[in-house]
């Protein structure tokens, strides 16, 4: 098991990528901390997790509220006296063109995507420092590198936590901490399943292994990098998309 005795902190673990997160982790020996806002979903990947033979518990809390976060971190630490990995993974979209986004579509995104990753990090940050080690990962996009049409609020937030990744590494990295970002493209998620059949289509044939990534692709990069064969790695965007930026 490659994170026995690991405690691992997914926020949004109910469901997508964060939830095979979960799974995988679960499987590998961790105890895993699902974080959502959405309560019967995080129990049922909870159960799924329990019934596999691992350990898990679902702990309610919005990654933009600081508060919450900080009763959440708390919450984890009284159940598991630790947290060992953290996985940056909520996030949200509202999309639009430029010229018809409004100030609330923007500001909401930011909040989860950008904001709670400051908001998580910085919460479980001392307990790692106190530890001597961590890790600390966060979901990306392959948005964040390229741009995307219509996402002017979401690829804001997808480069931005690529900075936070490369500016934490060089400051956490001496704390025996590292920090990385995967970065996903097309992966059959319920944030993807409502783009249209003939734009998946066309997305698809632009990518050189011609098919759809799945939730699982991108936890087994987590994986890797929450693992100890991960351990020199740290301030990296690891690609899983793939190929379509070759």
């Amino acid at each position: 098991m490659r994170l026995k005795d690991k405690v691992a902190v997914i926020t949004g673990g109910a469901s997508g990528i964060g939830a095979a997160t979960a799974k995988i982790f679960g499987r590998e020996g961790a105890a895993v901390a699902i974080v959502d806002l959405d309560a019967e979903r995080g129990a049922k990947v909870c159960a799924e997790i329990s019934a596999s033979g691992g350990k898990a518990a679902f702990f309610q809390a919005n990654v933009a509220d600081r508060a919450s976060v900080k009763e959440m971190v708390e919450a984890v630490v009284a159940e598991y006296n630790r947290i060992d990995i953290l996985v940056n993974n909520a996030g949200i979209i509202r999309d639009a063109m430029l010229v018809k986004m409004m100030p609330e579509q923007w500001d909401a995104v930011l909040a989860v995507n950008l904001t709670g990753v400051f908001n998580c990090t910085q919460a479980v940050v001392p307990l790692m420092i106190q530890q001597g080690a961590g890790r600390i990962l966060v979901t990306s996009s392959l948005s964040g590198i390229c741009g995307n049409v219509g996402q002017t609020n979401y690829v804001a937030t997808k480069a931005g936590v690529i900075g936070l990744v490369k500016t934490w590494a060089k400051e956490l990295g001496p704390k025996g901490i590292t920090v990385n970002a995967v970065a996903p493209g097309f992966i059959a998620t319920e944030m993807t399943a409502a783009i249209p059949q003939n734009v998946a289509k066309m997305l698809i044939d632009k990518i050189p292994l011609r098919r759809v990534g799945m939730p699982e692709d991108v936890a087994n990069a987590f994986l890797f990098l929450a693992s100890e064969e991960g351990s020199y790695i740290n301030g990296a965007v690891l690609s899983v998309d793939g190929g379509l930026v070759v």
